[in-house]
């Protein structure tokens, strides 16, 4: 992949402007794993095929829309301990798992913790095939919602020490007048920090900056936005 190309969003992660989304496929059975990479492509989605969960972690990740078809048995890390780790490192990546000895316990584990479907093997083409367009709409959704909130992260790092102490004193319900006493400064000056602070923040509101507070996680325990 061309390195020009590549867009570093966030440590360990790329962002790949205009990719297509990529499917992952994590199955100890060579066959599977075959027979899938076909049928996926064929779809017009990339495929990417491992024969470990441990291979697939090894994978440099890619920040781009994309699902994992997982196997829940296989030797060593085996699909639901994998299931756990992309839970903390991984979560914008949704997963299908796939099964032939499939029973009530395993489903109801992977479904609780996150997983999109569980299929037992034999499964026909088109209910995998659904199950992947939806996980990818999912990763979409999720990855944007990602993107918007290193943004506004962002926007808040930019923020003074001052503007913060504004910012936090505002979405906590004070006037201008209010903040002006508590930070022991003018209420002009309390204006010229807060106009400044809103605009650095793109809130065109007080209403949409709560809900960026909120979203921050700065609003304190009995403020809802």
């Amino acid at each position: 992949m061309d390195a020009t190309n590549q867009i570093c969003c966030k440590e360990g992660t790329l962002l790949v402007p205009g990719t297509s989304p990529i499917v992952f496929v994590v199955d100890d059975d060579i066959s599977v794993r075959e027979s899938l990479e076909v049928l996926i492509q064929d779809e017009g989605w990339h495929v990417a095929t491992f024969t470990s969960a441990e291979e697939f972690l090894n994978r440099p990740r890619e920040f781009i829309p994309s699902c994992l078809v997982l196997d829940i048995s296989m030797p060593g890390l085996n699909g639901l301990e994998l299931q756990k780790r992309l839970a903390v490192e991984r979560p914008d990546i949704p997963i299908i798992f796939l099964t032939g000895h499939g029973d009530i316990p395993k489903t109801v584990q992977a479904i609780k913790a996150g997983a999109v479907e569980f299929l037992t093997k034999p499964f026909s083409d088109s209910t995998l095939l659904f199950a992947i367009r939806g996980a990818i709409d999912r990763s979409k959704a999720l990855i944007s919602r990602d993107a918007e909130l290193r943004a506004l992260k962002a926007r808040y790092a930019r923020l003074t020490s001052r503007q913060r102490e504004v910012l936090a004193l505002v979405v906590d319900g004070k006037a201008n007048k209010e903040v002006a006493n508590e930070l022991g400064i003018t209420e002009v000056t309390v204006k010229a920090h807060r106009g400044s602070m809103m605009q650095k923040m793109g809130a065109g509101s007080l209403a949409e900056l709560v809900n960026q507070a909120a979203r921050l996680r700065l609003l304190r325990p009995n403020r809802k936005p």
